[in-house]
């Protein structure tokens, strides 16, 4: 098995879920196919054949174009460069309006694949069979925000599961990107409502400011089997 990037030279410190089905996906492979990795470190490209070694020619940029930029994909598995699996998803509790289509089409112009629920048990069952990397919450959908069921039981998330979550409060009550407001909240982002048209922008200046924050501590817990 690949140990380390052929670019970058660096440890490739794969999870056994994602040896697992790296492994799987070779095993698939159709001869002649490659199977195209992104390196997590460098984020360059690492093609594999099936017997799981680099072609020949992958050091030699002249003779191979640069992949394409996939900013929305963590560490994904390709065949022919088509996208198979490990698309972040994000949970949107919104009111079925035109903003909440708008936010959805904020989140996925970022990478992430939206679910999008209409109640709060809804969201609590979704939570407990799927792990989102992002959850997007209008504020007053059950009135007063201290009196909300799903939000308080955000707040009761054991921090194995909310330390991975992006948890995204909207309303007219907030100001957007206030890390101060965020952090009285206990959520990673507040909206103003009417900021709401500029939110793919807010996603892509708030969303890598967390991931460099709090990213090299999660990938050290994660390599050390703790939460």
């Amino acid at each position: 098995m690949l140990t380390h990037c052929p670019s970058c030279k660096k440890p490739l410190q794969l999870t056994d879920e994602q040896i697992a089905r790296l492994e799987q996906a070779l095993a698939q492979l159709a001869p002649g196919k490659l199977l195209t990795i992104k390196c997590p470190m460098c984020r360059n490209a690492i093609s594999l054949d099936k017997t799981e070694k680099t072609p020949p020619d992958q050091s030699n940029p002249v003779q191979q174009p640069p992949p394409p930029k996939l900013e929305w994909l963590t560490m994904g598995l390709f065949q022919n460069m088509d996208k198979v699996e490990d698309v972040p998803k994000a949970l949107l509790l919104h009111q079925d309006n035109g903003q909440r289509k708008g936010i959805g089409e904020s989140l996925e112009s970022v990478g992430y694949q939206v679910v999008m629920v209409n109640s709060m048990a809804d969201a609590i069952e979704s939570l407990r069979f799927i792990n989102f990397s992002c959850i997007v919450f209008q504020a007053n959908l059950e009135g007063p925000l201290e009196q909300s069921s799903f939000h308080a039981y955000m707040r009761r998330m054991p921090m194995e599961q909310r330390r991975y979550i992006f948890y995204i409060l909207i309303g007219d009550q907030f100001h957007t990107l206030y890390d101060l407001e965020a952090l009285a909240h206990s959520t990673n982002l507040t909206v103003n409502s009417g900021d709401l048209q500029h939110l793919d922008v807010v996603l892509r200046k708030s969303i890598p400011a967390y991931e460099e924050l709090f990213g090299p501590m999660l990938e050290e817990r994660g390599t050390y089997g703790k939460h």
